[in-house]
């Protein structure tokens, strides 16, 4: 590193890389403050500018952000209602007092040393979620980002402090979150989905009123019954939780986990809709939740591949908990409906979502899922029955798919035998 670029450059490491270092936590990415300093110094030294909100610069070498020391003040409702001020009087004690939580409002010098000017790293210590200030009531979005952090330090076992429930439940009752974009809440969402504990975030968002304002889909489920001899957690919100936490570690890649979680949250929201002189069945929920399902996607604008992953699963869990009586031809429908033969790897992902459907349920987080394995096999068997015979012979169109179809269904039908043998397969 040039040793001109800092060269009495008064700059501190702020934020999640400190916390995260202190809790011995993998390192996250380090953002610099810097105190003293002004845009035009900040190019001289070779950084490079980005962003015009406020000022922020990459360093020339390492990438890393580095932003001048500010301060922010409420202008306008919703997340983005606010006028900074950068100036090299602007100190770090300053630039701490605006952040969200104690946690995130410490400092480390160059050399590693410890900067806490106000005694926060107490909360750290005592693992609690405890905003900076008064001022924390002025953006909205902190509402998500603190239920975001509950689920991703749950395992450290961080609570939230009282009064910072209570400072949150004051803001979603003014009725600021409904300013927040939904681009930035699907961003927390997303993170909140990749985390260890994602059902902690719906678990905070609920406890402080946020649920019923951005996912009333999912709030709604909370109070509805189902047939204790199948759930005996009774509520279907609940169930909805557990299958969360189920997904977690049910699949190894980080962006296939965000889908699978989404899709999770979403495959019981026809139950909510459920008239309450049938309860406790859900007879038809599946096809029910597809309308919520959709609503819910595109209210939060979520990706493409996101939203058909849950709105398949919606429609499709409960066919899938059925597999194992099926016939080979229903079985083969099923596949087929999944889209199985095509993209093996979607199918994966809503047996999957399933499979943690089923754990979702006391007494049962850690029952196999037979269901899974035969839908699987199913599909590999009829997806290597080329259609190269029957073109040979001349069959095309309806004829050829009538063909493919019937010896799909025989060559199902055969494993199962062969895999059951005192069993009987009907046709």
């Amino acid at each position: 590193m040039s040793p001109a670029i800092e060269q009495d450059l008064n700059c501190y490491v702020v934020g999640g890389a400190v916390r995260d270092r202190l809790l011995g936590r993998p390192a996250s990415d380090r953002d610099w403050v810097v105190v003293g300093s002004s845009p035009e110094d900040m190019r001289r030294r070779g950084f490079r500018p980005v962003g015009q909100d406020f000022p922020v610069f990459l360093h020339p070498e390492t990438g890393e952000e580095y932003a001048l020391a500010r301060t922010e003040r409420k202008q306008g409702r919703g997340h983005q209602g606010f006028v900074f001020h950068a100036a090299p009087d602007v100190t770090l004690e300053d630039d701490l007092q605006r952040r969200d939580l104690t946690i995130n409002a410490l400092a480390q010098k160059q050399d590693g040393t410890l900067v806490d000017p106000f005694g926060f790293k107490a909360d750290l210590d005592a693992r609690i979620l405890r905003h900076v200030s008064p001022a924390f009531a002025e953006d909205p979005l902190r509402v998500l980002r603190v239920a975001r952090f509950a689920a991703q330090l749950a395992a450290e076992g961080f609570e939230l402090a009282g009064e910072t429930r209570d400072l949150m439940t004051a803001m979603t009752a003014s009725g600021e979150l409904d300013d927040l974009t939904a681009e930035r809440v699907w961003q927390e969402t997303r993170k909140a989905l990749a985390s260890p504990n994602p059902a902690r975030y719906f678990e905070i968002l609920r406890t402080v009123g946020a649920l019923k304002v951005l996912f009333p889909e999912v709030d709604a489920l909370f109070g509805v019954p189902q047939p204790a001899h199948y759930h005996p957690e009774i509520d279907s919100g609940i169930h909805t939780l557990l299958a969360l936490t189920a997904a977690v570690g049910l699949n190894n890649d980080v962006g296939q986990d965000v889908a699978v979680r989404f899709a999770v949250l979403c495959h019981d929201l026809g139950k909510a809709l459920t008239p309450p002189e049938e309860w406790p069945r859900h007879i038809g929920h599946e096809q029910r939740g597809v309308a919520p399902t959709r609503a819910l996607c595109a209210r939060l604008k979520v990706p493409r591949a996101v939203k058909e992953l849950a709105v398949l699963t919606t429609a499709q869990h409960g066919r899938v908990h059925a597999a194992m009586e099926m016939r080979p031809a229903t079985l083969l429908d099923l596949i087929e409906s999944l889209d199985g033969l095509r993209r093996p790897e979607r199918m994966a992902d809503v047996l999957t979502a399933c499979h943690a459907d089923a754990r979702g349920r006391l007494g049962s987080e850690t029952c196999d899922y037979p269901q899974a394995d035969r839908v699987r096999a199913a599909a590999d068997i009829a997806r290597g029955i080329s259609p190269a015979p029957f073109l040979e012979r001349g069959l095309t169109g309806v004829q050829l798919g009538e063909a493919l179809r019937r010896a799909r269904i025989q060559a199902i039908k055969q494993a199962l035998a062969e895999s059951q043998p005192n069993a009987q397969t009907a046709e």
